[in-house]
């Protein structure tokens, strides 16, 4: 086995430019492609999850070119009909979001679909997503395990739409990509569709639908007449945020659209440059949509040097973006709550090496989530943090776990493991950029999963 070698640095300095958010460039190909027109997708990121979206939606019948030296996809829709029954099973790679969206649009087709999966999504749990999905009438079915004291699903998945019902829907856990399937179901529903979360996850869906002319608004629980509740939170437990959803009406290209650098990807420069002496990064175009943002807000809380340099809405006219500066700072160790994670959930294992750095107890509440990632999350960064001296503990009840980290003991580097997940390896190379001696990382080309210039651009700032 050949290793990736990574020795300390002393100082990062200079400027980054990030391709587009891959949330976001997911998302444009799936509503583009069921909208009216040709759009125009610019700075859209050639990472593995995003190019199984483009491949995806081409079997599914949708024309689709890639002009690679303008960075820009051009999606030629259908409108919400236009998809038409593929040849065979179609393979959306380790893409979550693929895979979850995909299912809310194919609810509103009339004709069956295999959805196949790369090895690391087929671990993933699916019940969460076809459960409302079943509600709302399409024929969904998965592989079915029944571990007591719950039954989960997972892919592969088979789907046969048609005509849908409206639901009112609260979710039971936090998750962007399920309420967005839930919304997406709805465009082919003669009514309104209602999604109450507890706690407000990402709208990067809710932002492009109203880009596309959809009849999508945001209201507060008790403006709603609710037709029929399919899923009851915990008492004393209320929506914190609702989505209506109005469909039978078709989406309109707005022609052409920009995608934001990928906040998460900054993440892993906002880190470096922070625990490393004597550095100046400018991050430029990065998305700042408020529901994304918990990195730099918890960072700036932790003492963190990190400024806006600037926004700029009329670029991008559906999601905000600006310029970052991050410069050398003092650490302390904070609490992030419960209801912040929704808002860094795939910055916490970076998160946790800044923690590591920082003087003082961090504490990460309600972080159960990470264990049904890529990887979990909570296993891989624990265990390759503690080989390089971190103290670390998972304090775990039936109800919530939380990671504690004690910080200020030096690292040191050692021989770690990606454990095949893009954001474990990425936020080894930061941790061992950042450590004494050298660590080793046993695969990193999972890398490409979501940021394939990773190490060319850390390159471009490591002194």
């Amino acid at each position: 086995m050949s290793f990736f070698l990574v020795k300390r640095a002393s100082r990062v300095k200079g400027e980054v430019l990030l391709l587009g958010d891959k949330s976001i460039a997911c998302r444009s190909i799936i509503i583009s492609a069921i909208s009216q027109g040709r759009t125009a997708v610019k700075n859209f990121p050639p990472n593995k999850d995003c190019l199984h979206a483009v491949k995806t939606f081409k079997k599914l019948g949708i024309k689709i070119t890639h002009d690679r030296k303008r960075k820009t996809i051009n999606v030629f829709g259908n409108g919400l009909c236009g998809l038409k029954k593929p040849k065979g099973p179609v393979f959306v790679g380790d893409s979550g979001t693929t895979m979850r969206l995909t299912l809310g649009v194919l609810s509103g087709q009339n004709f069956p679909v295999t959805l196949t999966t790369g090895k690391s999504l087929s671990l993933r749990p699916m019940l969460r997503v076809t459960s409302p999905l079943r509600k709302m009438g399409a024929v969904i079915k998965s592989h079915v395990t029944s571990k007591k004291p719950q039954v989960e699903e997972y892919p592969p998945i088979t789907i046969k739409g048609g005509a849908l019902n409206p639901i009112v829907y609260r979710m039971p856990v936090a998750s962007a990509q399920v309420k967005s399937a839930i919304l997406l179901a709805g465009l082919y529903v003669k009514g309104e569709t209602c999604v109450i979360e507890a706690i407000k996850t990402r709208d990067h869906t809710e932002r492009m639908l109203k880009l596309f002319k959809a009849d999508v608004k945001v209201k507060h629980p008790p403006t709603l007449k609710l037709q029929r509740i399919v899923y009851r939170s915990p008492k004393g437990e209320g929506g914190q945020n609702t989505i209506v959803i109005k469909g039978n009406k078709e989406l309109v290209s707005p022609g052409e659209l920009f995608i934001p650098g990928d906040i998460s990807s900054a993440s892993f420069f906002l880190v470096l440059g922070t625990i490393l002496p004597n550095s100046r990064i400018l991050i430029k175009n990065i998305n700042l949509n408020p529901s994304r943002t918990g990195i730099i807000k918890v960072l700036k809380r932790m003492g963190a040097d990190i400024r806006i340099a600037g926004h700029k809405p009329q670029v991008t006219r559906f999601e905000p973006m600006g310029d970052l500066i991050v410069k050398s700072s003092k650490l302390n160790g904070t609490i992030v709550r419960k209801g912040e994670i929704p808002s860094l959930i795939d910055e916490l294992p970076i998160l946790m090496v800044a923690a590591c750095f920082a003087q003082g107890k961090s504490e990460l509440e309600g972080v159960g989530e990470l264990r049904v990632k890529e990887t979990d999350r909570t296993r891989s960064m624990s265990q390759n943090l503690r080989k390089m001296g971190a103290d670390i503990r998972v304090l775990k009840t039936p109800k919530s776990e939380k990671i504690i980290i004690q910080g200020g003991a030096t690292l040191t580097g050692s021989t770690v493991k990606s454990f095949g997940d893009h954001r474990t390896a990425m936020s080894m190379v930061v941790a061992g950029l950042a450590a004494q001696g050298e660590t080793r990382i046993d695969d990193i080309t999972c890398i490409n999963k979501s940021f394939p210039n990773f190490l060319s651009l850390f390159k471009s700032v490591i002194q």
